[in-house]
């Protein structure tokens, strides 16, 4: 893999992480501002609910790309030893948030180095 398509794909695969700091700081704000009066009419969605709804699925959608993407690249590279690489495909289904920043670092970016 070349660095721009490594570089590409950890941006993308920080995403997630970064959007779940997003959401619950989302989240929070709307509560913060329904205690202070900031309630929509009745029927009215907030505009800020419109807008972190599809993006919440989007994120959802991409998380399963990336899975997707991960597993495909443990079992196509010589990168990964072989006796690791159903340990890290369950790994990466399971903890796929935590577990895909740690693959990237270790399988990807830092055998760019090498």
């Amino acid at each position: 893999m070349t660095k721009p398509k490594a570089l590409i794909l950890g941006g993308c695969t920080v995403w997630p992480i970064l959007y779940m700091f997003l959401f619950i700081g989302t989240m929070f704000s709307q509560v913060i501002m329904m205690d202070f009066g900031g309630k929509p009419a009745a029927g009215e969605i907030p505009t800020v609910m419109k807008i972190i709804f599809p993006l919440h699925f989007l994120t959802m959608f991409w998380i399963f790309v990336l899975v997707a993407v991960y597993i495909r690249h443990i079992f196509k590279t010589e990168v990964v030893p072989q006796d690791k690489k159903a340990l890290w495909a369950v790994v990466i289904f399971c903890g796929n948030m935590i577990a895909m920043p740690v693959y990237w670092y270790l399988y990807i970016w830092k055998k760019l180095d090498n």
